[in-house]
């Protein structure tokens, strides 16, 4: 049996949290990138979303997870019985979710699929892999938004990638097959491109969320302008 030991340190994280909705069921909110979903093992690790939002809404937990450097929505239970509901939603796949990412060069294509089961394997950690023997059905649509160039002369394209399954680090292993891999993405290419610094960032923001109301049965339907 293989062990994974995980010996990533999260820098320390001062951008707040911004609430933009809440009610007696829910909370829906805008991650910033650098901040963990979930605290870690590693005490060093304490500071999280869950961390945090539990303070101000003791009994809340996560519906579902944002990478460290993504940024975006997401939508926050406040009791169990109401996360319940919503996993029920997000497994059934009743949950859309949107992305905007800056992707190293210009796509050929307008649009398209990409279809690329992913396997976890040890010997990659924390990277995941594509394999077709092993690895777990994923599909990630994408379509072109504009393409330019960043800090002048590097060519980057804007999309919106909208993921049919949720595997781990699916949008990026799967624009890294797509042979674009996410700008300043550190684990599948695009953290470095000729000609240009080091990223600051993950250029990977959830910027649009749609789901039913567990209580209300109302659609639910937010965005979230991507700040890159």
């Amino acid at each position: 049996m293989s062990v994974i030991i995980d010996n990533f340190i999260a820098p320390p994280s001062h951008e707040a949290i911004e609430t933009l909705w809440q009610d007696d069921h829910l909370v829906l909110i805008n991650k910033p990138s650098g901040l963990l979903s979930l605290s870690g093992k590693n005490p060093q690790n304490l500071d999280s979303v869950h961390y945090r939002l539990v303070q101000t809404f003791p009994g809340c937990t996560l519906v579902h997870r944002l990478d460290f450097g993504t940024s975006g929505l997401m939508v926050i239970a406040r009791n169990k019985a109401i996360n319940a509901a919503l996993c029920q939603q997000f497994s059934q796949r009743n949950v859309t979710k949107t992305y905007t990412a800056l992707l190293c060069g210009h796509l050929a294509d307008d649009e398209g699929v990409i279809d690329a089961p992913i396997a976890k394997d040890p010997a990659l950690f924390p990277r995941m892999s594509i394999c077709a023997i092993n690895g777990k059905p994923a599909r990630s649509r994408y379509r072109v938004v504009e393409r330019g160039y960043y800090q002048g002369d590097v060519p980057v394209t804007r999309v919106e990638l909208t993921p049919e399954t949720g595997r781990t680090h699916q949008l990026r292993i799967h624009c890294q097959q797509l042979g674009h891999p996410i700008l300043g993405c550190d684990l599948y290419g695009g953290v470095q491109m000729p000609g240009t610094e080091r990223m600051p960032r993950l250029m990977l923001h959830a910027s649009e969320l749609r789901f039913t109301h567990p209580v209300s049965g109302e659609p639910v339907h937010i965005r979230h302008a991507s700040p890159f």
